[in-house]
């Protein structure tokens, strides 16, 4: 049996339909959940309640449980109960560090041919889009921009090891809900310059803008981490 996995781009009447196996579907809808915030840091996820949720067998729940932990959407300790992380300061710091290696090098390279990706065109032009119906949530179209110029670099290790970290960018985001932080037209500007450098075949200036607008979003989402944090000392204190 396979089951059909959909997701709806709102306001435009576009329904994406994706065929998949049963153990795909259940990790795809967990995931899902996860880096939307639904199941927040310190959820914890068992086989049988992931199994009984998605009415699935133990063996299926373990499995996505298991690639989600490989995927760093999951923590488990020896012999514990897999949970939702909680990524702290330097959590945050690390990933967009990371992040921002991979994501210049690859703009680099492609600004040496003079080279946009269609890809990227198409998820800059849906981005333009919401903005302009005054969209404010689109997190996922933004790391679907980013993730397009890792993919045109054609190496599947290099994207593998780019997709595994986007996975923990897009739970960071849920869990700071960064897209009420971040302003959507200067999203829209920053990836205009990027896109702008690529195609004046400029690497080292589309290294730059590509790192500068990681280092942007990093200190939005730090900056509502360390409010967050703040807030709750507040609250810890004047109990």
């Amino acid at each position: 049996m396979r089951y059909v996995w959909a997701t709806k781009n709102e306001g435009m009447a576009v329904v994406e339909l994706r065929t998949m196996s049963i153990p795909d579907a259940v990790y795809e809808a967990v995931r899902e959940r996860i880096v939307v915030g639904e199941f927040g840091p310190g959820t914890a996820l068992t086989e049988s309640s992931v199994a009984g949720t998605f009415n699935v067998a133990r063996p299926t729940a373990k499995a996505a449980i298991e690639r989600l932990v490989a995927d760093g959407l999951l923590r488990r300790e020896m012999h514990r109960v897999a949970r939702v992380p909680e990524l702290n300061r330097s959590d945050i710091e690390d990933l967009y560090a990371t992040r921002a290696l991979i994501e210049s090098a690859a703009v680099s390279n492609l600004a040496q041919s003079g080279t946009v990706p269609a890809e990227s065109l198409a998820a800059h032009r849906l981005v333009l889009a919401r903005t302009s119906e005054g969209e404010t949530s689109f997190p996922q179209l933004d790391m679907q921009f980013h993730r397009s110029l890792v993919v045109a670099q054609r190496s599947s290790r290099l994207t593998r090891m780019h997709s595994m970290i986007m996975s923990e960018v897009e739970m960071c985001i849920g869990q700071a809900q960064a897209q009420k932080l971040m302003p959507t037209s200067e999203i829209v500007e920053q990836h205009q310059q990027i896109i702008d450098a690529v195609a004046a075949g400029d690497p080292v200036i589309a290294e730059h803008v590509t790192r500068k607008h990681i280092e942007k979003s990093r200190d939005y989402i730090l900056a509502g981490y360390d409010g967050r944090q703040s807030a709750n000392s507040s609250s810890s204190t004047g109990r």
